[in-house]
């Protein structure tokens, strides 16, 4: 490997170590994705303004205060190395059947049920995605996938959107559809056109990984995980503190001690 090269990856090692990672592009989507996502909360039940990922920077910023009685019922963020561009918005108007839709842009979103109280956001979670909600804001798909957290007593077992109980789907549904909403003001159109499966939610996960892939491959590629430069044997041993073949270990010139 050339001396630049090396240097070049020495300091990425280095960054990804003394550096947080941007939780958008730093955070690997999780090796059993789509099954299980890494997912990244931005914003809990018990928050009195909106959490948002300022793209710029990977830090949470204040989006705006919560004027109005809308509360998420769940935690709330997006799953990392993800995308709404392109196949989602493809997806979309394939299901729904409307021409020109596009992605909104942003990470996926992603919904966890939970029985714990989640204090903060700005952690990472593992959730099991069981469905989701086709959302239209606009001409803009907003997908929201419906997950329960790893492991969790009371949902960790639910497996599909048909396992969730019609009046917490609603809860949802009345939160995404009005949180924009303002007693003298009409917001942009939302509307939901379907509550889908497991199955469906896997598709739209993989589709916005690719739309991922497709605009930030160069970020994916220095983030893969590299595999330990390989060593002759007698440096090896060295590394690992053993003699190589063929040397005896120097002996101290003072009796009674080792070097």
């Amino acid at each position: 490997m050339p001396a630049t090269k090396r240097r070049r990856t020495a300091a990425l090692e280095a960054a990804s170590i003394l550096v947080k990672a941007h939780p958008w592009h730093g955070v690997p989507i999780g090796a059993d994705a789509p099954g299980v996502v890494t997912t990244f909360v931005e914003l809990v039940p018990s928050d009195t303004v909106k959490y948002e990922l300022d793209k710029a920077t990977g830090l949470l910023k204040i989006d705006r205060p919560q004027q109005y009685s809308n509360v998420c019922p769940t935690p709330y963020g997006f799953i990392p190395q993800t995308l709404c561009a392109e196949k989602v918005g493809a997806l979309c108007s394939e299901r729904t059947g409307r021409p020109r839709i596009v992605g909104d842009g942003d990470p996926m979103d992603i919904c966890v049920l939970t029985e714990k109280d989640i204090s903060h956001g700005n952690i990472l979670v593992q959730a099991i995605p069981i469905g989701g909600l086709r959302m239209l804001d606009g001409n803009e798909a907003d997908d929201k996938i419906l997950a329960v957290l790893l492991n969790d007593v009371v949902f960790g077992s639910w497996r599909d959107i048909s396992d969730c109980p019609a009046p917490l789907l609603d809860r949802l549904r009345h939160y995404f559809l009005t949180y924009k909403q303002s007693p003298d003001r009409i917001a942009e159109r939302c509307e939901i056109t379907h509550v889908y499966g497991r199955e469906e939610a896997f598709e739209v996960i993989r589709r916005s990984h690719e739309d991922y892939r497709d605009h930030f491959g160069s970020l994916a590629g220095l983030l893969a995980p590299k595999e330990p430069p390989t060593s002759a044997p007698g440096r090896a041993r060295v590394a690992s503190g053993a003699p190589p073949r063929g040397r005896r270990p120097r002996r101290s010139s003072r009796p009674g001690t080792s070097r």
